[in-house]
């Protein structure tokens, strides 16, 4: 009977590092949804979308601080150690930049609510962000397949997918910077923070890749 009492404290115990995975899948779903909804808002000057992406961010929190209880939870009664520990590590390291993502497109759908009746970006840098913002939506949806799958190769790729978000974002300081640039100081201001913004979310996207390398192997990429 202690045994089975044992197996069945072991089975819980396992269903609930695979509950963190699920939940940080979730969460890949939800910055990935925000991100995409914030893009459209800023490009279509949709202040309903970009409403919808400001107060659907506690979705996002309230996941994030489900993760963080399991995870104090299963330190106190459990006491992981090496890939079980390894694995409430990542999950709090992947969680808290996740959590952040959502900050980032909630940062990029604020800025379409600003400048709200206009659209925030200048026709000449639409095609810029627009595909800033699938290259996010690709880095985010790929990262939840690594954190799914345990996919080490996948994940090492995410580094390199990230260059190209960073070759957009050097085309918008070129873009602002040149001379033919004739749209003032607020909308290069405006240009120069939603830049950051996405950059920032696809660094987030390649650090919670570099954490499911971390898991499986126990070593960080590069």
């Amino acid at each position: 009977m202690r045994g089975t009492y044992g197996d069945g404290m072991r089975d819980a115990y396992h269903e609930e590092l695979d509950s963190l995975t699920d939940k940080l899948v979730e969460m890949t779903r939800l910055v990935r949804s925000a991100i995409s909804r914030a893009t459209t808002a800023l490009l279509d000057a949709d202040l309903q979308l970009a409403e919808s992406v400001i107060s659907r961010d506690v979705e996002v929190n309230v996941n994030f601080e489900q993760i963080e209880t399991s995870i104090f939870e299963l330190m106190a009664r459990q006491q992981p150690v090496a890939v079980d520990l390894r694995m409430v590590i990542t999950a709090l390291r992947m969680g808290t930049d996740l959590e952040r993502m959502g900050d980032l497109a909630v940062h990029v759908a604020k800025v379409a609510r600003l400048r709200h009746p206009e659209s925030a970006i200048p026709a000449d840098v639409r095609s810029t962000i627009l595909e800033m913002g699938q290259i996010a939506e690709n880095l985010v949806t790929k990262a939840g397949s690594c954190i799914a799958s345990r996919d080490v190769e996948s994940a090492l790729e995410l580094e390199q997918d990230d260059d190209a978000m960073d070759r957009l974002h050097r085309r918008l300081f070129r873009n602002i910077l040149s001379k033919e640039w004739e749209h003032g100081v607020e909308p290069a201001i405006d240009i120069t923070l939603i830049g950051r913004y996405y950059e920032r979310y696809a660094d987030h996207a390649v650090r919670v890749a570099g954490d499911v390398v971390y898991l499986v192997t126990g070593s960080r990429p590069g």
